[in-house]
């Protein structure tokens, strides 16, 4: 048994800066089920939300939120959120993460910085269009050399332990978790009074995403089973903008270029936004998924496109120069010509629910980042408030678990743990199973389960979800785990609960557009969907 007075899982953002702020309390694990740099935060293009100038406030922030959010934001949680981003930025710079600069009209160095879909002032830090990398590896290298952070790479959390799952009735709480060896094969015990979800989401439950090959919804469906509540799984962002090409499928085009300028055209080379949103490409993610989608289906064309080239070529060098390289590697050269674009599933705005601080149902247990639902998104996220919530949620969760379970006041508790059973199971020799199970999934969930859709599709959808939920259950009983079968596991759990949020929402609202209701409903306040499974 290995133990620990914190256990996180996952190495983005959330699950870093939460390792650093918990290290100054006692003895931290980290577990990942790849390398250490496999995540969404490493992926993040666009960059943080921040009020960082005289000529933005807190308020035009919270605003900007609430409205991208259509009316299910928790207005206490944004205004928390956005308030304490400043403090949390400082932290960053002083763990050496490096946000581009200018030079101010009175001489000073300032944030260079720039504006996205739906903000209403220039408030986006970025280092230069690779912002998640900067801060993801810049966060790393500071722990590891913390001697109180130990990371376990390729190690798969499989489920989490809970009292209830001893038979205990006394209050629910964390107790570890059961992790899988990947390199070894075995299955060992994580104890921790406290734990902290920060699995990131699940995009690869589409068929297209921008997210890389670890998003399969882990901590959501962890969490799940372990009895916590979940939230407002139905509104899943859809990024506007992938760019369309057979050998880079999961590559984002950051917003940051609409930001700068960047007009979207049809294949007639004429812009369409203005016909969908006076805002034209500079409108939430919602509305601009939603229009090229209604264009593609309208012109018959494959994609739209994303014009930047009227820009200088060296200012289009110097703020996106991963985009450009990535476009002349397949041939496009987005100083001279549009960039193909598709919408593909991009964040998850639902999650496990939170409160600010990232607490969940279950004591000990914190959630934070994309894998949780603190109320900051509502029914669709503001470009770059995602990377903001994971470090304020992290902060907060570690005050959180040493204020209700602090440690050396209160002895630790001891519990009889179970060993992982492996009698009965024999080695999996059917891969091709999985891959086929792995395949079916995210091409249902594409094309019923997507950008719009409709009460025939999500009943569908949640038909053929059920057959294969049994045989995935029959197939994780029934043979030694692997890696493989833990994610289509989790995959098909996270899918379900999707389209169990969606069939019971009744209206259109956010990220969640439907043919039968295509209307919000305004005749009474707005409804978070919560569904919990005892």
């Amino acid at each position: 048994m290995i133990e620990a007075d914190f256990i996180i899982v996952g190495t983005g953002a959330g699950g870093l800066v939460a390792a650093l702020h918990a290290s100054e309390h006692g003895r931290v694990v980290m577990i990942t089920k790849r390398g250490v740099l496999d995540s969404n935060s490493n992926w993040a293009q666009g960059g943080i939300a921040c009020v960082t100038s005289e000529n933005d406030s807190v308020e035009k922030h919270v605003s900007d939120t609430l409205i991208a959010g259509a009316g299910l934001c928790k207005e206490d949680a944004v205004r928390t959120i956005v308030s304490e981003g400043p403090a949390r930025i400082a932290d960053l710079v002083k763990w050496g993460v490096h946000f581009d600069q200018r030079e101010a009209v009175n001489g000073h160095l300032e944030f260079d910085l720039t504006r996205e879909g739906g903000h209403t002032a220039r408030r986006v830090l970025h280092a230069a269009d690779a912002t998640g990398r900067e801060i993801t590896e810049k966060l790393l290298a500071t722990v590891r050399t913390h001697p109180n952070i130990t990371i376990y790479e390729n190690h798969y959390a499989i489920d989490l332990l809970t009292t209830a799952k001893l038979g205990l009735v006394s209050e629910d709480r964390v107790l570890g978790l059961y992790v899988l060896d990947e390199t070894t094969g075995e299955v060992h015990t994580f104890r921790s009074d406290r734990v902290i979800l920060a699995t990131g989401g699940c995009g690869r439950v589409y068929l297209y995403t921008t997210n890389p090959r670890v998003a399969t919804g882990d901590g959501v469906a962890m969490a799940w089973r372990a009895g916590a509540t979940i939230s407002d799984m139905e509104f899943i962002q859809f990024h506007p903008t992938c760019l369309y090409h057979p050998q880079k499928r999961s590559f984002l085009i950051s917003e940051a270029l609409r930001g700068e300028g960047a007009r979207l055209i049809g294949k007639d080379g004429q812009e369409f936004m203005h016909r969908y949103d006076p805002r034209g490409s500079l409108a939430p993610r919602d509305i601009v998924a939603r229009a090229i989608d209604h264009e593609i289906k309208r012109t018959g064309g494959p994609c739209v496109y994303l014009d930047i080239s009227h820009k200088p070529a060296d200012f289009i060098a110097s703020h996106f120069p991963n985009i450009q390289k990535a476009c002349l590697d397949v041939g496009i050269d987005i100083t001279k010509e549009p960039i193909p674009v598709v919408p593909a599933a991009h964040y998850q705005c639902g999650g496990v629910l939170t409160d600010v601080n990232g607490a969940t149902s279950i004591r000990g247990l914190c959630a934070v980042g994309e894998v949780g639902c603190t109320g900051l998104h509502g029914a669709n996220r503001l470009a770059s408030n995602s990377l903001l919530e994971c470090c304020v949620t992290a902060q907060r969760a570690v005050a959180h678990l040493m204020k209700k379970i602090p440690l050396g006041k209160v002895a630790e508790q001891s519990y009889e743990l179970r060993p992982w059973e492996t009698s009965g199971v024999v080695e999996n020799d059917e891969l091709v199973v999985i891959y086929h199970n792995w395949d079916e999934i995210r091409r249902l969930m594409w094309d019923y389960v997507s950008i719009v859709r409709t009460n025939k599709r999500l009943q569908r959808a949640a038909a053929r979800l059920r057959n294969l939920k049994r045989e995935v259950q029959e197939f994780y009983w029934n043979n030694r785990v692997t890696s493989e079968i833990l994610e289509l596991r989790n995959l098909v759990e996270t899918a379900s609960l999707i389209v169990e949020c969606a069939i019971r929402r009744h209206e259109s609202r956010g990220l969640h557009y439907t043919l039968d209701y295509p209307q919000t409903d305004d005749s009474r306040t707005p409804q978070d969907t919560t569904i919990r499974r005892y």
